[in-house]
């Protein structure tokens, strides 16, 4: 459902009629249209090329890095303390030695949860922006 902004400004939209006028070299007003595009349209084919890719809101897409396991890591090493806190919070909290050993067994199950996720968004802003996606790494030997 659109906001009562979004609707005034469609009614607006809607409420203005735009018309294109054709002159010629000499400064005559002409019915019909040139065999050339309309000068709307080719300034929006041309303003699109040279612009980074936008969503369906209209705002430009936010670049989003390749998956890489340092940057994962590092965000999995920050839940940890948090998660023994969120473990140390209840009426009768467990031993502190399991609440260390249940966050960094999630913290180690977390790791490549979020580089599976990083990669799942990286592939599909390469897919919105038409961008192939890069070919599969050969395994080392």
């Amino acid at each position: 459902m659109a906001t009562k902004k979004q609707q005034r400004r469609r009614q607006k939209e809607r409420r203005h009629d735009y018309e294109y006028v054709w002159v010629d070299e000499e400064g005559n007003e002409l019915e019909a249209p040139p065999e050339e595009s309309k000068p709307g349209k080719m300034a929006a084919s041309s303003a699109k090329k040279g612009q980074p890719p936008r969503s369906k809101s209209g705002r430009p897409l936010r670049e989003i890095k390749p998956p890489s396991w340092p940057r994962v890591a590092r965000r999995a090493l920050l839940l940890g303390p948090l998660l023994v806190v969120a473990l140390s919070l209840g009426r009768h909290p467990m031993p502190i030695v399991n609440r260390v050993l249940i966050a960094v067994l999630y913290t180690v199950l977390f790791v490549p949860m979020f580089y599976w996720i990083d990669r799942m968004a990286y592939r599909r802003y390469l897919r919105t922006t038409g961008q192939a996606d890069p070919p599969p790494r050969a395994p080392k030997r």
